[in-house]
């Protein structure tokens, strides 16, 4: 893996806003506090989110084995997925609502019935060693537009008859059709994002997912979470025009869809693949359980020692203090929100809300940029990289998205 700086492509910026990436520049948190101050901002404030002054080049052999890491963790995933439901070790993520623990693992026992879609693991990767896990999200995973289409097109124009590590959209698409006999007959398949998103990063991950969708030759429509109405007669989630609502792929959490206003009614209504309910939610419910930190310490519970994973605990950082350092971690969050790092030494700090106390493992430093890899899996199947880089440990909403090409 080699960091190789590049000339951006005059007028990338259009570009890649051609290319679906909706929002190619991002502001610094100091300006972004003056805006929602209502400050001017100049226009210099604004930074690339989509950088390529800079590209990650791979060789196949490591491409390859990066593959082969992916598939292996999301198995040990499922896996631990299915410990969790059958140890009812539900409280251990937090989820302590006897009708939300019952949804959970339905949509377990059920998950053949209910279609799912795709996932991101978050890795520590060099080139000098295994990839390591540093968490898995499988519920609401964004940055997948800017790795499905502007870095398919940035190899395309900068290095053409190179390869990337990128079947996602074919896999998408792929993953539709075959699931498409698990939606409702007779109702399109409703695409959600919440209106609160100020940045359009969920507008464009579900913009794209949809038409995925639309290529696999399904019926879809468009509706906000906030526009989803309930129809106290009928007893259904309806949209503007009060159709029901017979399926949703929905970009919000199941841990606020659960806790929310309408989350009686979402349990009420819920189908988990028994044909019984009114609405069925994409991803379905047992997404929860990979989606939750906890799952990092049930991995290492389950696979101690195993090369991909690092020491993780729920009680606290144990060893790791005095040893190696650690980062605790919200068992939910976005973004890096919540993260605090610990240096070995400082002594353990136990926080007060639930944590997932995980073995520090600094993000490899490249000329001054902290890079995380990002791998994506679609169904089943590994199916993609995106890269980005950040200036400190913790990869929040304002790292960079480099591009990334095999040579």
């Amino acid at each position: 893996m080699e960091r190789r700086t590049l000339t951006p492509r005059p007028g990338w910026q259009r570009t890649v806003e051609a290319q679906g990436l909706i929002y190619p520049l991002t502001l610094p948190p100091a300006w972004e506090s003056a805006r929602a101050a209502g400050d001017p901002v100049p226009e210099d404030a604004w930074v690339p989110y989509w950088d390529e002054s800079a590209a990650y080049v791979f060789s196949l052999p490591e491409v390859e084995a990066l593959e082969e890491t992916v598939a292996e963790l999301h198995r040990m995933c499922l896996a631990a997925a299915g410990h969790i439901v059958a140890e009812n070790r539900f409280a251990d993520l937090g989820i302590t609502d006897p009708r939300v623990t019952a949804a959970v693992a339905e949509a377990w026992r059920r998950r053949a019935e209910l279609p799912s879609l795709y996932g991101r693991f978050d890795l520590r990767y060099d080139g000098t060693g295994p990839a390591k896990l540093l968490e898995y999200n499988a519920d609401t995973p964004t940055s997948l537009v800017e790795a499905a289409s502007p870095q398919w097109f940035w190899m395309e124009e900068r290095f053409p008859g190179a390869d990337q590590w990128n079947s996602l959209h074919e896999r998408l698409v792929d993953a539709w059709k075959r699931q498409s006999a698990l939606l409702p007959p007779g109702s399109p398949l409703y695409f959600a994002h919440s209106s609160v998103d100020e940045l359009g990063e969920d507008l464009m991950t579900v913009a794209y997912l949809k038409e995925t969708a639309e290529q696999a030759g399904l019926d879809t429509d468009w509706i906000s979470m906030e526009e989803i109405g309930w129809d106290p007669l009928s007893e259904r989630f309806v949209d503007k025009r009060l159709r029901f609502i017979r399926s949703c792929f929905k970009l919000y959490p199941w841990e606020w869809l659960t806790t929310d206003a309408f989350a009686e009614h979402v349990l009420d209504t819920l189908d988990n693949g028994g044909g019984t309910g009114s609405t069925l939610w994409i991803e379905p419910a047992w997404k929860m359980l990979l989606s939750n930190k906890a799952l990092l310490a049930v991995l290492w519970e389950l696979f101690p020692g195993h090369p991909n994973l690092l020491p993780a605990h729920l009680d606290g950082p144990r060893e790791l203090a005095a040893t190696t350092g650690y980062v605790a971690k919200p068992l939910l969050g976005r973004e890096g929100a919540g993260i605090t790092v610990h240096e070995p030494g400082a002594g353990a700090a136990l926080r007060d809300e639930p944590c997932c106390y995980q073995q520090l493992a600094p993000l490899p430093d490249l000329d001054g940029n902290r890079v995380v890899l990002g791998a994506w899996v679609v169904g089943d199947e590994p199916a993609g990289l995106g890269i980005r880089e950040s200036a400190g440990l913790i990869t929040d909403e304002y790292a960079r998205f480099l591009p990334h090409v095999i040579l």
